[in-house]
């Protein structure tokens, strides 16, 4: 049971850094960053040069937008909102994995804060903007509404503001705070938008039904098939979900995560206030962790035996071209950029399909996990599990310092979990693989279809070979000389 860090009661979720001590930078090893959690709170590093910084209010609309009867209100510039359409996109691409047919349109506004109102005070076009919304969009079944910094610099009382137009109109009307500069650690916008679902459409449990939650982004169906000998189906929350099926998350059996830097706050939340257990355990990616998930479900379902016939098939199933695969990928160099969660569980990955991780680019470090177990730490399963990982970089996304390290250690191949950051390893020759689809790679089937995906991406190398001996790099010889963490003021230490 999680420990009292979790207040329903207050507006705002209290940032990572305060609630969990995460951390933006570290230069060292693996081992290394863990042995400090061990000693006591960690010290964040700070960086005398920044190039970039994500934005929570980004990673809050990532959670609502894609609720299929909701609309969402970015309350600042309109700039603010610029990036959230995209959202839109993901919504339609990804629908077909859920198995989605016909996804609703996305109902995405500003407020378009202007200087006047930066002055006077933006609750009175708020509160015209929530009504406005209500009419355009159809009567959607709830208003999000995400702070920006203008809107939290000028003070306008949102939460008042919802309150009184959730009376007014009939539905919940859920404030998220989520100002960009109100944490270093952009994830705390996931957990902002949690916390509003959880005050404001989370419903006490009537009765218990045969569903499990499933905390994720919008990767491919695979739950239905694990959860189906347990006699249960998954409840996938918040993409592709509606008002309704978010109501009655408190029914479920259970709550799992796609990954724990998503689902860590949500998943204590439905454990604490609402009574669903949550798997506390790491998600399953690779053989160990997913055989471990996979018996600690079992046990919190009351099913162990169910577990263990579902280990026996996939290994019997999988195991033969898992080891195929490993003959052909040993021995190659891996180097890895993705968000906390999903690059440890591509650590993982790697390692049991035989290639040497030689460094890493995480975005950030969560010492702690909300149900404070240390189970859930998917960084201390890989180094208990694969050994160290030296060149263990934690960054928030300064990428000035992921191609100082890819000049440095030349991979074999290179594995981003966000578009944009491929084309440094491209421009450098390296064979490059990126999959936005977080459950593409659990489990056994996972490994076999990562594995056959990472040959054919190492093989195929022509394309990148040829950009590299035409691509200008922007950094000069002088930065790629230099230390990466150069201008990290101090490392990570108690």
């Amino acid at each position: 049971m999680a420990e009292q860090s979790i207040n329903l009661d207050l507006d705002a979720v209290p940032v990572r850094e305060v609630r969990i001590n995460s951390v933006t930078s570290y230069q060292g090893t693996a081992k290394g960053l863990l042995e400090c959690a061990q000693k006591g709170p960690v010290r964040d590093g700070s960086r005398s040069f920044s190039q970039c910084l994500g934005c929570s209010t980004t990673k809050a609309a990532c959670m609502t937008v894609l609720i299929q009867d909701a609309a969402v209100i970015s309350h600042g510039p309109v700039g603010c909102s610029s990036c959230l359409s995209g959202y839109d996109f993901t919504y339609r691409v990804n629908a077909p994995l859920r198995g989605v047919k016909k996804p609703t349109t996305r109902h995405i506004y500003s407020t378009n804060l202007k200087e006047t109102d930066t002055v006077y005070g933006g609750g009175a076009k708020l509160t015209r903007t929530i009504h406005e919304v209500y009419e355009r969009a159809g009567h959607p079944h709830a208003i999000f509404v995400l702070t920006t910094c203008a809107a939290a610099i000028i003070g306008d009382d949102v939460e008042s503001i919802c309150d009184e137009a959730e009376q007014e109109l009939g539905i919940p009307v859920v404030a998220i705070f989520c100002e960009g500069f109100r944490s270093k650690v952009w994830t705390s916008g996931f957990d902002a938008a949690y916390h509003g679902i959880a005050r404001k459409l989370i419903k006490p449990a009537r009765e218990k039904r045969d569903v499990v939650n499933v905390i994720n982004f919008w990767g491919r169906d695979v739950f239905s098939e694990w959860l189906k000998p347990f006699g249960l189906t998954p409840n996938y929350i918040t993409p592709y979900s509606t008002v309704n099926t978010l109501e009655h998350a408190s029914e479920a059996r259970a709550t799992i995560q796609a990954c724990s830097t998503l689902g860590s706050y949500l998943g204590a939340v439905l454990e604490q206030d609402f009574g669903v257990p949550e798997v506390q355990t790491a998600p399953p990616y690779g053989i160990r962790q997913s055989e471990h998930w996979m018996r600690e479900l079992g046990r919190i379902l009351g099913q162990p035996e169910v577990a263990e016939d579902l280990i026996a098939e996939h290994r019997e199933k999988y195991l033969a071209q898992i080891t195929s695969l490993k003959k052909q990928l040993e021995g190659k160099r891996a180097y890895v950029a993705a968000g906390s969660s999903h690059g440890h569980a591509l650590i993982a990955v790697l390692r049991e399909l035989g290639l040497e991780v030689i460094g890493t680019f995480i975005f950030h470090h969560d010492v702690n996990y909300d149900n404070h177990n240390i189970d859930a730490d998917l960084l201390g399963h890989d180094v208990e599990n694969y050994g160290d990982i030296k060149n263990y970089n934690v960054c928030n996304k300064q990428e000035f310092e992921l191609v100082n390290m890819l000049a440095r250690l030349k991979p074999d191949v290179f594995i981003a979990r966000h578009g944009g950051m491929t084309l440094w390893g491209a421009r450098f020759g390296i064979s490059t693989l990126l999959i936005g689809d977080e459950h593409y790679m659990m489990g056994y089937e996972g490994l076999v279809r990562y594995g056959k995906r990472l040959v054919e991406t190492i093989k195929n190398d022509e394309f990148v070979k040829n950009l590299s001996e035409h691509a200008v790099n922007p950094y000069t010889s002088w930065w790629l000389e230099q230390p990466t963490d150069t201008f990290l003021r101090r490392s990570a230490s108690k």
